[in-house]
Formats: structure tokens, sequence, C-alpha cells
């Protein structure tokens, strides 16, 4: 019986998250379920960007102007905040209900063949699966370019079966160690898995052990380094050309190929500067790739980027104040919100709402953000990884910040509404699945205000 989109989301997320498999990493079987596909990776140029923050900002800003280049761009990207199409998107637009269980029907059916067959030891993982349908739907809508945000690490991840054109590097930070390594060294290893040999790789110069690291595998694989520094401004956009609070966008002059403009980015902070220097220059390269790509063109996809979630600021409607979603979960992006929170609401009143993963640095990242609030509401997300309330206020003690347990995230919105009056601000984060709750919960009218 064909699937449905609903029984195709509820058996791939039977599957269970991508972290707690038991199974090992293997890229030799994400290889045989695509060739078994007819190898769709194979008919459909890429760039692959890997890192540990800024991986959906670039990408999507990549998306964006190679969109407004007139190319049919797909951009796949993980995890997703509210609906699981928002993974696969075509220009902006996410896989339909009726494509996602078509082409689900079409993976599963292959899968569990090779799996009969002994040609795979196990079924797919759920991301190897969602891969695989990426791959398949992009293939098959004559998608020009596709996007590819990396899932986890780089050299085992699923998406790594792709031969991409480009390469990009974003910060790479302490994030699953458990997988990837304990070292800055180690990790820096594995995201360079998705450079290729005589390939070309954009980054941006950061941690000097990450650094040499990256150095020492472009060098090793002899390929070719482009540093996205050039695109760097050394102003304070924030400061010199934005506005402050809901609003506000990053706004400044660059050189693009030899040519001025006024780059104006919905993804506001200082943080985004790097990414969107990396978007930037990759879509420079793109055209050394067969794409013809403009400083108009750059401008405009710049402009259109849409990527919520990311120190979004929401204005005050509806009797509900003036909000911040932000999907901050490790320490490196916990620094970043501190930044922009500090930038844009140095004198205004903070209520956090914050809930997190059982597996993230809680500890740390409260140290690095509770100091901010007036006081914070720790809740927990519908998900079996998810830390308690009590465990996150028992974590955060330290901070001697105020919190306020709330199990439920519409109960933790409301106490925050409630604390935070008419002039306080809302920062609701600490993990994806906090935010994408929250914008289902926030009057419509207000999240449309931001977009």
């Amino acid at each position: 019986m064909p699937a449905t989109y609903e029984s195709a989301v509820s058996r791939l997320l039977q599957l269970g998250h991508e972290l707690s498999s038991q199974q090992k990493f293997d890229l030799e079987h994400m290889r045989r379920l695509a060739k078994a596909l007819g190898n769709p990776q194979q008919r459909l140029p890429s760039v692959l960007i890997a890192g540990t923050n800024g991986k959906g900002s670039t990408a999507a800003t990549l998306a964006a102007i190679v969109e407004a280049a007139g190319y049919r761009t797909g951009l796949y990207t993980s995890p997703h905040l509210a609906e699981i199409n928002e993974r696969i998107q075509i220009n902006h637009e996410p896989i339909s209900n009726a494509e996602f269980a078509e082409i689900y029907d079409r993976v599963e059916t292959v899968a569990q063949e090779l799996v009969a067959r002994g040609e795979l030891p196990w079924h797919p993982s759920f991301f190897e699966m969602l891969t695989a349908m990426m791959f398949e739907y992009f293939s098959s809508a004559g998608v020009a370019l596709a996007v590819l945000e990396v899932g986890m690490g780089g050299r085992l991840d699923a998406t790594n079966i792709a031969d991409p054109c480009l390469s990009v590097i974003t910060d790479i930070d302490y994030d699953h160690q458990k997988f990837l390594g304990n070292t800055l060294p180690e990790i820096a290893r594995e995201k360079a898995g998705i450079i290729r040999r005589g390939g070309t790789a954009v980054l941006l110069a950061q941690h000097p052990l990450v650094n040499d690291t990256l150095g020492r595998e472009i060098m090793e694989r002899d390929a070719h380094a482009i540093n996205a520094l050039k695109h760097m401004p050394s102003i304070t956009p924030v400061a010199d050309y934005g506005s402050h609070g809901a609003g506000a966008r990053n706004r400044f002059p660059l050189h693009v190929m030899g040519r001025e403009i006024i780059i104006d980015s919905p993804l506001a902070g200082r943080h985004q500067l790097r990414n969107l220097a990396l978007a930037i220059t990759a879509a420079e390269q793109l055209n050394q790739c067969g794409f013809r790509i403009l400083p108009g063109h750059v401008a405009e996809g710049v402009r259109q980027t849409r990527w919520p979630g990311r120190f979004q600021m929401l204005p005050a409607e509806a009797g509900y104040p003036e909000t911040v979603l932000d999907v901050a979960h490790n320490p490196s992006g916990a620094w970043a919100l501190r930044a922009a929170l500090s930038a844009f609401y140095e004198d205004r009143r903070l209520t956090f709402v914050f809930g997190a993963m059982r597996d993230k640095a809680i500890a740390e990242i409260a140290g690095i953000l509770f100091p901010l609030a007036e006081r914070v509401i720790a809740t927990h997300a519908d998900n079996p990884r998810a830390a308690s309330a009590h465990e996150i206020t028992e974590l955060a003690a330290p901070t001697q910040t105020e919190i306020v347990e709330e199990e439920s995230i519409p109960a933790a919105l409301e106490r925050a509404r409630q604390f935070a009056g008419s002039n306080g601000v809302v920062v609701i984060t600490g993990s994806i699945y906090i935010v994408g709750k929250a914008l289902e919960l926030l009057p419509a009218s207000k999240v449309r205000q931001s977009v």
C-alpha cells in the first residue's frame, strides 16, 4: 500500500535519531543505496558545506544567490524547525507532502530489497534515507545546483557521496565529540573529509589548531584553498548601517567581482558576517564551475535569504513582547548569541526560555548566556534526548540566575510573557526543537512580520 505523507514521516521517525543509532557510520552502505537508485547524486552539480556553526546560514544564503541568478536551486539542511519537508527545498519551496511520500516509497522499496539480498547489513538510517530521497528528488526535478549542508562531521556523512564542485568549511568548534573526536584537530579532520583531491575549498581563518589541520588536509589532497577573508567587512554594520531591535539587518557596502554593491542581509548579528563572507566567496567561485553569478545576483540573493530561528527578532505584537529566537545549542553558538544580544539589547530586560538536549554542554552554555537574563524559564522539548527543566536548573545553579521550571513549552512561553511585560524582551534558545515549537505557538502575524 503506498505511503501517505504521515505514514512516511512516522516510519522514518521509527528509525530513530541519527545520533542514537548503534550502527556504525559507513559511507559504503550509502553508496550501495545510491547505486541501486541509479546514482542520482552523480547527475547533480553540488556544493557541500561542513562545519560546527553557521552551516545552515551559509547554505541558505548561497542557495538564495544562485536562485537569484536564475538557476533552479536545491537546498538540503538539517534538522528542521517544524516540518520535515523544510529539509528538502527547491527555490525556497519545500518538497510537497505528495512528492515526499512518493519518493519515500521509491527509496524504501529499494532499501528493503538490498537488505533482503544481503547487500546491506541493516536498514538505512533516518538520515541516510532522507539524504537518498533528497538526491532522488533534486535529480528528477532537474535542479541545476544542490547546496548541501552536511549533517554531522563530513568524512562519513551521508551527503559526502556527492561529488561537489566546491567544498565550504564554516567555523569549527566542539560538538558531537562522541562521534567526531575530543580535540579540535580531530574534529577538523572529520570536517575536511568533504574536500576533494584537486578540488576547491572555501574557508575562513579561525582557531590556530583548526587552521593547521585544514591546511595540512588541503595540501595532502593537492586542493586549492580560497580564503573568504576579503569579503569580511572591517566595519561594524549594526552600529554604522543597521537598526537596533526587531527588524534590524546587516547592511554594508562590499566589493564583489570588482564592483561595489550594498549587501543587505536579514540575518542580523555580527557573527553572520563570517557566514555571509563564505556564501559570497562560494558564489564567486561557482563562476569557475560553469555558472554565471553577477554582483547584482549576489546582492539580490543575500537580501532574499530566509533562515528562521537564527537570531530572528520578532516585534512586540498582540500582547506578546519583543522576542528573539536563536537555535544556539553549543558553547560557540552561545557566545555568538551573547554578543548579538549585547549589541542589540544592552539596556533591555531579558527573560530567557531555555531548553536543551541532555547530551549538550548545558552547564557551559548556561554560564555564557544566563548572566544576561533577569530570569530564565527552563523547559523541556518533546524529545527523548531532551534534558528536563529540573536537570537544567541543577546544571545552571552556579550562574546564580533566577530559574523557573516549566515542563511544557506553551506554559514556558506564557510565563515568559508575564515576566517580560510590555518593555522586556523574551529570548528563546538552547535547541532547535525549542525554537521550532515556539514558532508554531507564537502569534502567526508576529512571526510573519519578521520575514
